[in-house]
């Protein structure tokens, strides 16, 4: 059996992209964005404009019961704990006239 030598391709002498042309095919290589959906973990702050409010790492103790209760409802225990602490929070602001 007679071995064939490898195809190798002639480098392209092409031209250099420009930086615009790099961003347009990292932009057109990247994952479609996902249809924007305000979640409860957006705050809104005066005039509108949505802002994600930095998150903290804490150690809670909750009830046994409560925190089945939450992860029988699935994925996201923990942003459901959150958006009920701030609906919980938002409310209480509203009584105070905040």
């Amino acid at each position: 059996m007679m071995k064939k030598k490898p195809v190798v391709p002639e480098p392209l002498n092409l031209p250099k992209l420009t930086p615009e042309q790099r961003m347009a095919l990292v932009n057109m290589m990247a994952p479609a964005p996902k249809e924007f959906e305000p979640s409860e973990s957006l705050g809104v702050r005066e005039g509108g404009s949505l802002y994600r409010p930095v998150k903290r790492q804490i150690t809670v103790r909750i009830d046994a019961d409560v925190l089945e209760w939450l992860r029988a409802q699935g994925k996201g225990y923990q942003s459901r704990i959150n958006a009920i602490l701030r609906r919980e929070m938002l409310r209480a602001a509203e009584r105070r006239g905040a």
